[in-house]
């Protein structure tokens, strides 16, 4: 089987209070399992069997359904357990936040538009900062599990994503309900910006 399900680097509960064990114990365990072993099935005696997910997701368009949902679940999972610790959040320093300055003009813009992204995605999907290859960093947003790496219509999403932000409501609905904004302004306290800022480059 090519793609494993990987472990975290941190307890379920260490997220506490921003996010709780359970939605984290299941999120991983149940959501992120369920897309791992979905796409070893979907790829399973085709030509991209032994293909990275970088390779996958960048032919997206040639594959099936399944592939596409589950390679992204796969891949954006992946991600954003990466891209949180315990004890994270804080403004960043260092590369990450000059290029946020730059380019956003403060954090706090930043945030604000980020958070837009996030709050205003219709249904499950995703809010992104991406590297695009100007160096530029870019704020979107995509349905479902797409996400930027793919060679399909993302509206306007593209470049390497260095940060994503989980909106489907199994990521937040045990504890937040149905207030999203709430689950978005927690999660910030949360975010590892020495991890953002390794991606970046």
């Amino acid at each position: 089987m090519p793609f494993s399900l990987p472990e975290l680097k941190y307890a379920y509960n260490a997220l506490e209070p921003h996010i709780d064990a359970k939605t984290m114990e299941i999120h991983h365990t149940k959501h992120h399992n369920a897309y791992t072993t979905n796409l070893n099935k979907a790829i399973e005696g085709t030509a991209i069997a032994g293909a990275s997910i970088g390779e996958i997701l960048g032919q997206i368009s040639k594959q099936s359904p399944a592939v596409r949902n589950n390679g992204g679940g796969y891949y954006n999972h992946n991600l954003f357990w990466e891209i949180m610790k315990p004890g994270g959040g804080g403004e960043p320093s260092a590369a990450i936040g000059d290029a946020i300055k730059s380019d956003f003009g403060s954090f706090g813009e930043f945030k604000e538009k980020f958070a837009n992204a996030a709050t205003t995605r219709f249904g499950s999907g995703w809010a992104w900062l991406c590297k695009l290859d100007s160096g530029k960093l870019e704020i979107c947003s995509t349905p479902n599990q797409d996400n930027p790496l793919m060679d399909v219509d993302t509206r306007g999403c593209g470049g390497k994503p260095i940060l994503g932000l989980d909106v489907w409501e199994h990521a937040y609905y045990l504890n937040y309900q149905n207030r999203r904004p709430d689950y978005i302004t927690a999660w910030w306290n949360v975010v590892n910006w020495a991890k953002v800022g390794e991606m970046l480059g």
